[in-house]
This record gives structure tokens, sequence and C-alpha cells, in this order.
């Protein structure tokens, strides 16, 4: 008898702790239809960003100018799951969060010159710490997924499921929008599909 008893409370932890972690996962909800450019604010004269089936690429002009696409809406805290595939040239791109300044860098680094995928980005300190593991992580010629986390200041990333860094910044913004970015002077093209997002509730 007592030992149904242990059985049957520990069943009701693991239960108690399942319901809880799942009540702290934010629903994510896609903010790219897949068709078109609904909901973004799409540049002035836009030959850079295109969309279609369920894809959305960004390549560079002959001129090679940077561009940013940013969605209407605008978050504090929140969660943003995307899908990448490098294209052709050096790829240089990466996650704002919340302005055009602070973000999560996907690609080569223009400063380092080599990956800094899953790091942040931090204008006057560079890239202050580097994401771990991700030369083991990343598919170079396979879709991947980052998943970045902004609760405040402290940014988290994920990299194919996997927790790779987190990072807290004393120049956040508190409220804006999630960006996209293609960076000025490179030769590249990058495609983002299943991009997610959702409002973190403080409890």
């Amino acid at each position: 008898m007592k030992s149904l008893l242990v059985v049957a409370t520990s069943i009701l932890t693991v239960q108690l702790i399942t319901s809880a972690l799942l009540a702290e996962e934010p629903a994510l909800e896609s903010i790219f239809n897949g068709k078109d450019l609904s909901g973004w604010k799409v540049p002035a004269d836009n030959i850079w960003w295109k969309a279609a089936d369920g894809v959305l690429t960004v390549q560079s002009s002959p001129e090679t100018k940077g561009s940013i696409l940013q969605t209407e809406k605008e978050f504090t805290d929140f969660v943003v799951e995307a899908d990448f595939k490098f294209g052709q040239g050096t790829v240089d791109s990466g996650i704002f969060i919340r302005d055009d300044k602070e973000q999560i860098q996907i690609g080569i680094s223009g400063s380092l010159k080599r990956d800094m995928t899953a790091s942040p980005y931090i204008p006057g300190k560079g890239y202050p710490v580097e994401a771990e593991g991700v030369k083991e992580l990343l598919k170079v010629d396979d879709w991947n997924t980052l998943r970045v986390e902004a609760r405040g200041g402290t940014y988290t990333s994920w990299l194919n499921g996997k927790k790779v860094m987190t990072y807290t910044s004393e120049t956040a913004v508190k409220k804006g929008p999630i960006g996209l970015q293609l960076h000025s002077g490179n030769e590249m093209a990058i495609a983002f599909r299943n991009l997610r997002a959702a409002e973190i509730k403080k409890s």
C-alpha cells in the first residue's frame, strides 16, 4: 500500500511539473503568411524581400545596399522562432530585437570574418559573448531553426533545439518590432520559413 502511495505521489508530482512548464510556454503564432509581406513594414521601392510558397527570401541588389524588414506589431517580452537556410554569397543576417540595433546574428560577422550565428550583436560592444557549439549544430546546406527569447534585456538563443547563448544587455529597449536583416556590402541571399512569435506574459 505504501509503495502504491509513493508511485501515485510521484506521478502527480510529474503531472504538476509538466502542467506548470506547459503553462509557461507561450503559444507561438505565425508572423508570416507564406504568400506576401502582410504584417510587415516593407521598405520603399522593395527589391530585396520576396514571399512565395511558404518561404521568405531576401537577396542583395547589384548595389549591395542593406535592408531591414520589421513586423508592424511591437513586442515587449517575446519568443520568436524562424527556420533559415543560407543562400549564395557571404551571408550576414540576423534577427533584430525591438529596434534596428541589437540583434541575434545569423551567418558571417562582417567585423570578425567568421560565423557568429545565434550570438548577440550589441552596438558599441560588438559580440560580447559567443554562442556555444554552433559549429557542430549548424547545417550549412540545409534548414536550421533559430529560437530567440527576449525577457527585458536578457536574450537567450537556441539553435536546432539546443540552448547555445544567454546574455543580458544594458542598452535594450523595452518595446518594439521584430526585424530581419540584410546586411549591406555583401552579395548574399538567405531564406526564412515558419516565422512564429509570441508575447511572454509576466507572471
